[in-house]
């Protein structure tokens, strides 16, 4: 363990960060990155903290034991410690639209996206090529409505299984159960089109276009029980004209979907985004 990424919550008080600053000094370790903030209407403390170490400060557990008893229990704290070692995996979910998935395997391949990809997930047998394409495994569990709960306890027994540690929905239509959320905490990342509640249902760009919007975007958040309402991770946007048709809509949407869907798996692969009161705090 040469290298920590630190992230803590707690009732702001004074002392936190000399007390953390500290405690890290004592493992002999160097701080490269500390960036914090504080939520003043609920008086909430958010830090992250990257450190390097030139010997090793122990094992990860010895390492949490200590900084529990001396810092976190004195502050109440909820933290978090994380080192550079371990690569996250990563589940994709995936339906019939390639668009968001060709793009985080292309990330994926080149190294962009750190994690490990153990499988992906699909309602539908139609993108298993793709998947095949980059050598990776690929489960068709269809699901339908009188169904779902087998199809989820099989979905759940692939994730434990194979350990995973957050799941993209790279545009899958399918509605995530209670039971799955509450597995996976701010640990399940959405993508969708930012017309959401003004122009639902399953032709968005239909409906955007035929109301003359001016602009389009792009919404990424964690899943919770409450439909599309997360917290949000990453946004974009883009202008169109009157002048743009509805496929032109369809391929700028799909365009943003992809970017700010991928900017999103890299921000919590990085561990810079945190989770309260159904916002986030995103670190630079």
């Amino acid at each position: 363990m040469h290298k920590i990424t630190l992230l803590i919550s707690c009732k702001d008080t004074q002392g936190i960060i000399a007390s953390v600053t500290r405690f890290i000094y004592g493992k002999n370790g160097n701080i490269v990155y500390i960036d914090q903030h504080v939520d003043m209407e609920h008086e909430v403390f958010f830090m992250r903290l990257e450190s390097q170490f030139g010997e090793s400060p122990g094992t990860l557990d010895d390492f949490k034991n200590e900084f529990s008893h001396t810092i976190a229990e004195k502050y109440s704290m909820s933290w978090e410690v994380h080192t550079d070692d371990h690569k996250p995996g990563m589940a994709v979910f995936v339906s019939k639209y390639d668009h968001c998935l060709y793009d985080l395997l292309g990330r994926y391949n080149s190294g962009e996206l750190r994690v490990d990809i153990p499988f992906i997930i699909s309602n539908h047998n139609d993108l298993r090529p793709v998947a095949e394409n980059f050598g990776i495994p690929f489960h068709h569990i269809p699901v339908k409505r009188d169904n779902k709960e087998e199809a989820e306890a099989e979905q759940l027994k692939l994730l434990r299984e194979a350990g995973v540690d957050f799941i993209v929905l790279a545009r899958y239509m399918q509605i995530v159960s209670e039971k799955l959320i509450n597995q996976y905490p701010h640990k399940i990342i959405n993508i969708h089109h930012s017309f959401l509640p003004a122009f639902p249902g399953a032709k968005p760009y239909h409906s955007a276009f035929k109301r003359g919007v001016k602009i389009i975007g792009a919404t990424s958040h964690y899943v919770t029980e409450e439909l599309d309402a997360g917290p949000i991770i990453e946004q974009d946007i883009t202008r169109v004209t009157h002048a743009h048709s509805i496929q032109d809509l369809v391929m700028k949407g799909r365009d943003l979907e992809k970017i700010v869907l991928a900017r999103a798996v890299k921000l919590h692969i990085s561990r810079k985004v945190m989770a309260h009161n159904n916002k986030t705090i995103v670190f630079s």
